[in-house]
């Protein structure tokens, strides 16, 4: 999420679907972690504030300027330490094995590609290290064939996300074992949004 005026659109918007429900998906998410923990596209740190005592500390990665800032002030508040740092998913700057953890919330949506992000996750994850994910995904049937029609569009207009990739599928082909998955829609009433159908679960690498 690099455009600037959908950074501030985002930072905008973000919260309603916190008081929705989100937040308590978030904290779905992280519960349980511990140690050192890296979050890739921590965006204006919506995250931060969920995070549980066990974990050491949080890299956040976060790659547009402007959510950064919203995120460095989010960070001072949060109950673990937090720090903030320039990067993408494609291109982590640290270290391998690095992370007992990577959390990604709202990202592989839009990385350009979610192969070489996924192969950078394994890169700094620690053995017996897990990924955290919670993604809106393609759905099945005729709501699939619907994102499929709008994914250009949605893609324009949103910072580069896509509303219909297969994530699941993506992860497990780089080489990843599902730990835990639960699909879900959200927020529960949506009829009509694209971004609707969603998925949160634990990976682990081969």
């Amino acid at each position: 999420m690099t455009n600037s005026l959908f950074a501030r659109y985002f930072d905008l918007v973000a919260g309603r679907a916190e008081e929705r429900g989100q937040a308590e998906l978030r904290r779905e998410l992280l519960d349980g972690l511990s140690g050192h923990v890296v979050e890739i596209g921590a965006g204006n740190g919506l995250n931060f504030p969920h995070y549980p005592s066990g974990v050491r500390d949080v890299i956040a990665v976060e790659p547009q300027p402007f959510l950064r800032e919203r995120a460095g002030a989010a960070a001072r508040t949060a109950r673990v330490p937090i720090r903030l740092l320039d990067g993408t998913a494609e291109a982590i700057p640290l270290d391998d094995a690095s992370a007992d953890a990577v959390v990604v919330s709202g990202v592989l949506c839009s990385v350009s590609d979610p192969v070489a992000a996924l192969a950078e996750f394994r890169r700094i994850l620690r053995p017996g290290g897990e990924v955290r994910f919670y993604e809106h995904v393609r759905s099945g049937g005729g709501w699939g064939r619907r994102q499929d029609l709008l994914d250009r569009l949605w893609s324009r207009l949103n910072g580069g996300c896509h509303c219909n990739r297969d994530t699941v599928t993506t992860i497990e082909r780089a080489g990843y074992d599902l730990k835990s998955r639960r699909n879900l829609i959200f927020p529960p009433s949506a009829k009509v949004s694209v971004v609707a159908p969603r998925v949160i679960g634990v990976a682990v690498p081969r």
